[in-house]
C-alpha cells in the first residue's frame, strides 16, 4: 500500500481524462506527455514494461500492474514529482509520490514492439492546429502542397 499513497506536499491538478483516451486513462495520457500522441497500445499500462529498464530520472516512466507515471524531478530518496495521468478521481495530477514498488523504464530507449513509439515522430511536433487542418480533410485539397520543414 505505501507505493500507492501520495505523499503529502505541493501538487496540481493539470487536467481530466484526455479526448480520445479510454475510461482508464494513465498510460494514454503518459504516452501524451512523452510523444505528443496516443500510442494506443501504450494505453495498457503493463505494455510500458517493455521499454528497457532504466534507473529513476526526469522522462522515465514508472510502471507498476494497472499505473504508469513520468517521473519530472527527485524529490528526495524515492519520493518523486510525476505527472500522473488517471491519479485519482479521473483527474492528471503533477505531484510528489512514492515510486517504491515501481519499475522504472526509458521510454525513449526504443524496444522491439514500440521502437517507432521512441521517436518524436513530425506529426508530433507539429503545433496542434496544423496536426487539426491535415486530420480534417479528406478529399485531397492539399496533397500537391510541399511538405513543411521543422527544426
Amino acid at each position: 500500500m505505501d507505493a500507492m499513497a501520495s505523499i503529502p506536499g505541493e501538487g496540481r491538478v493539470v487536467g481530466g481524462r484526455p479526448s480520445g483516451c479510454p475510461h482508464a486513462f494513465c498510460g494514454c495520457e503518459a504516452s501524451l506527455y512523452t510523444f505528443g500522441r496516443v500510442i494506443p497500445e501504450l494505453n495498457l499500462a503493463s505494455n510500458w514494461r517493455r521499454f528497457p529498464r532504466a534507473a529513476p530520472a526526469p522522462g522515465m516512466a514508472a510502471v507498476r500492474s494497472g499505473h504508469v507515471m513520468i517521473l519530472q524531478q527527485q524529490v528526495a530518496g524515492n519520493i518523486w514529482y510525476v505527472h500522473d495521468g488517471n491519479s485519482g478521481g479521473h483527474v492528471t495530477r503533477e505531484h510528489p509520490r512514492s515510486i517504491a514498488g515501481y519499475t522504472i523504464v526509458n521510454p525513449t530507449g526504443g524496444s522491439t514492439m514500440f521502437g517507432a513509439a521512441a521517436r518524436v515522430t513530425r506529426e508530433a511536433r507539429a503545433p496542434r492546429y496544423q496536426r487539426f487542418a491535415r486530420n480534417a480533410r479528406t478529399d485531397g485539397w492539399m496533397a500537391s502542397a510541399a511538405p513543411m520543414a521543422f527544426n
